[in-house]
């Protein structure tokens, strides 16, 4: 099996690094010591650690599997679901003391940096255009309330998933998770 390319190494352990030590915490050198490449190669692929870090955004928003929001064969409020469940899976198999790299960069750093708010109001859009999406799909299959908009209940459980996730990484418990999928599929969404 080939290695993957310098950058995508850089790429990997700049993200990991990100998502466990936060932005200011990861260091160049802590990135291209766990990517095990030359600390000059960073230079050669990014301009900058905001510059990477925008791509670890985007390849966050991979590994977070937010276009299986968008699959038509699985019911609306299922794929909703099954999305929040992925992401609590994974919350909870890190320990929970990952959190969601947007919501991390949220707090730590756009007020600091044009480039990563950017990157971070990106991803939440995007996220929340597929989340709405979803909804809407849900309300014409009369699964999710009619009344709800779409737009906004996305937005708001975005926000309250956030919360969630800080609050499971405070309390160091998963049990948090569950008023969130309590009130979500069982109050607020369901017709």
């Amino acid at each position: 099996m080939a290695r993957r390319s310098m950058r995508e190494e850089i790429v990997g352990a700049g993200l990991a690094q990100f998502h466990e030590r936060g932005f200011n915490a990861a260091a160049v050198k802590d990135i291209t010591d766990r990517a095990g490449v030359p600390k000059g190669s960073f230079y050669n692929h990014f301009e900058s650690k905001e510059a990477l870090a925008l791509v670890a955004l985007e390849r966050y928003g991979v590994e977070m599997r937010l276009t299986d929001l968008a699959d038509e064969s699985v019911e609306p409020v299922a794929r909703i679901r099954r999305h929040f469940e992925f992401l609590r899976d994974g919350v909870i198999n890190s320990e929970l003391t990952k959190g969601c790299l947007l919501g991390n960069f949220g707090t730590e750093i756009i007020d600091h940096s044009e480039t990563i708010r950017t990157g971070v109001r990106d991803g939440f859009t995007v996220w929340t255009e597929l989340l709405s999406k979803a909804i809407a799909a849900g309300q014409q299959a009369g699964a999710i309330r009619q009344e709800l908009d779409a737009g906004k209940t996305a937005r708001y459980l975005l926000s309250a998933w956030e919360g969630t996730l800080i609050q499971a990484r405070a309390f160091k418990s998963a049990d948090v998770f569950d008023s969130f999928f309590d009130l979500t599929f069982e109050a607020i969404l369901i017709a």
